[in-house]
């Protein structure tokens, strides 16, 4: 089944959106507009939702991530909701001991160093993540026709977490392994490619209308080690869905040498950082996909008139596209003026109604 096999109409009710139409590279009536982190972190609707309780605490219950999911639909009208979660949430589901430190990110008790250190990925069963399951169903009835998106970091993204014990700038743990010794670093990924696919499964059947696999380290690597280390892996992860007919995007930080190679993968959209523009971006991507992005997050921070005026510059280099949806080259950051958002999304359907 391909991306254009997905069933329409009554079958579902999302079909016709303006983001599966972007996504699917078909005429919409507007630039589509979502943004990655839109739910949560500058909203002071989420920070008193979220008052008092763990971040992957929050990821566990369904009341909570339903509502905060909601949130930035409520407000910015955008035309797609993201679910509410973690890309740890899975690792978290099948025992491994971590936490999300307040300021530091995901921190790992016991890193992943040795062959041995392998035992602790088991694989991922939908009763170990039945909340995302529940509060997907509550969503998708709540949303009626505005496309939910599901996600899930990308195998190399995990691996950096669980080798490094958190994060890391220079990725130094991981690299070692993945250049000495190779046979463990491709069990490792294929290891996580296989908790990855099993986790994207079950949110789409649960009612995702899209997935993202989220890259957030992989700009660290040259393009070579990216086809030889990490390709397999995320190719595997889109392989695994591609019988559900829904949109794939892949989205990474800090890419731009690697956008043609990110296409290869086998996503449906490529997802662009702002450091990219759009037109060199479709030539790196090559025919056949749609685009995401890319306007740089911290654009927010000026006046009105600039946002306008750097928002129409990305969608005037991706005016030629097939399919584009609009987004930040990044998420939103935690100190953005929610408003800010709201009227970028109101002024990106105005501009480009069609």
């Amino acid at each position: 089944m391909s991306v254009n096999d997905r069933p329409t109409g009554a079958q579902n009710p999302t079909a016709d959106s303006a983001f599966l139409k972007a996504c699917r590279r078909e005429p919409a009536p507007h630039t589509p507009v979502w943004f990655m982190r839109q739910a949560g972190r500058s909203l002071p609707e989420y920070l008193k939702v979220r008052e008092g309780t763990a971040m992957l605490d929050s990821c566990m219950r369904p009341d909570m991530v339903t509502e905060i999911t909601l949130q930035p639909v409520r407000r910015h009208k955008v035309d797609a909701a993201v679910y509410f979660s973690d890309i740890v949430v899975p690792l978290k589901a099948i025992g491994i001991d971590l936490d999300i430190k307040p300021g530091v990110g995901p921190v790992i008790a016991r890193p992943i160093r040795t062959r041995a250190d392998l035992a602790q990925l088991r694989d991922l069963e939908p009763a170990d993540v039945w909340y995302v399951t529940e509060a997907m169903g509550m969503l998708t009835a709540e949303l009626g026709q505005t496309p939910l998106i599901g996600f899930a970091g990308a195998p190399f993204t995990l691996a950096s977490y669980l080798v490094e014990g958190g994060p890391s700038r220079n990725h130094e743990h991981t690299k070692a392994m993945m250049y000495g010794d190779p046979e463990l670093w491709a069990e490792l990924l294929d290891r996580l490619a296989v908790i990855t696919s099993a986790f994207l499964r079950i949110q789409i059947e649960a009612g995702a209308s899209a997935v993202q696999l989220f890259d957030s380290w992989v700009g660290a690597l040259a393009p070579a080690d990216y086809r030889r280390s990490v390709l397999p892996a995320s190719a595997k992860v889109f392989d695994a869905v591609a019988s559900y007919g829904v949109p794939r995007i892949h989205f990474g930080v800090g890419t731009g040498e690697l956008l043609g190679l990110m296409g290869e993968a086998g996503a449906d959209v490529v997802g662009v950082d702002w450091r990219v523009p759009m037109g060199e971006a479709a030539r790196r991507v090559g025919p056949g996909k749609a685009l995401q992005g890319n306007l740089d997050p911290a654009v927010l921070f000026s006046t009105p008139g600039a946002v306008e005026a750097k928002a129409d510059e990305v969608l005037a280099a991706a005016a030629g596209l097939e399919g584009h949806v609009f987004n930040l080259g990044h998420g939103v950051l935690p100190t953005t003026d929610p408003d800010a958002l709201t009227r970028l999304v109101e002024y990106v359907h105005t501009r480009t109604a069609r």
